[in-house]
């Protein structure tokens, strides 16, 4: 079987089953089904004018902490992420792997539950795009290997009431994680 379809078919699926927590939320997971729907590879950074992503909030239940990223581009405190790949096997996988790449951490446990959805315009590839973010909670025991990369400035685990200045959008995420997580 072709990568890209069945990874089309999962990101269907994952959005089709998604149970959105407002009626926003829900909105936005019908664009992405009729993104979906209109282009074979909407799932693809190859598709220019919108494609999915995911991405991770890294949290440490145990300590109520979170991972956040100083993104090199952006300039921003974020959650991990990023474009997915043809041998994801769905958005969850994709995040996972984004945030352990980004990250170093490892193992890392995503849930396969979507937190919430963000659509906003980047500059990829020299071309305006929409990134029709699917956004994950996942969960970390080893606190100890962070590695920096080249999309990082900073890395760094922020106790829950003292974070940095981050956006709506990423505050949004972490209060979803603390609901989800019970903090």
């Amino acid at each position: 079987m072709l990568a890209g379809p069945a990874l089309h078919d999962s990101c269907v699926r994952t959005l089709a089953e998604w149970r959105p927590p407002n009626p926003d939320q829900d909105q936005l997971r019908q664009s992405y089904l009729d993104h979906l729907a209109s282009q074979a590879n909407g799932w693809s950074r190859h598709c220019r004018d919108a494609h999915l992503t995911a991405s991770s909030l890294i949290c440490a239940p145990s300590r109520r902490r979170l991972l956040l990223t100083l993104h090199a581009r952006i300039g921003r405190w974020l959650q991990t992420g990023g474009h997915l790949e043809s041998d994801d096997i769905d958005p969850a996988a994709a995040a996972l792997r984004e945030g352990t790449e980004e990250s170093g951490l490892s193992p890392l446990r995503v849930d396969p539950d979507p937190l919430l959805l963000s659509r906003h315009s980047l500059i990829c590839g020299g071309v305006a795009t929409f990134h029709l973010d699917v956004q994950f909670l996942v969960i970390a025991d080893d606190f100890r290997d962070l590695r920096l990369t080249a999309e990082s400035r900073d890395l760094r685990w922020f106790d829950l009431d003292q974070l940095p200045d981050i956006d709506h959008s990423v505050s949004a995420l972490v209060d979803a994680a603390a609901v989800r997580l019970g903090w």
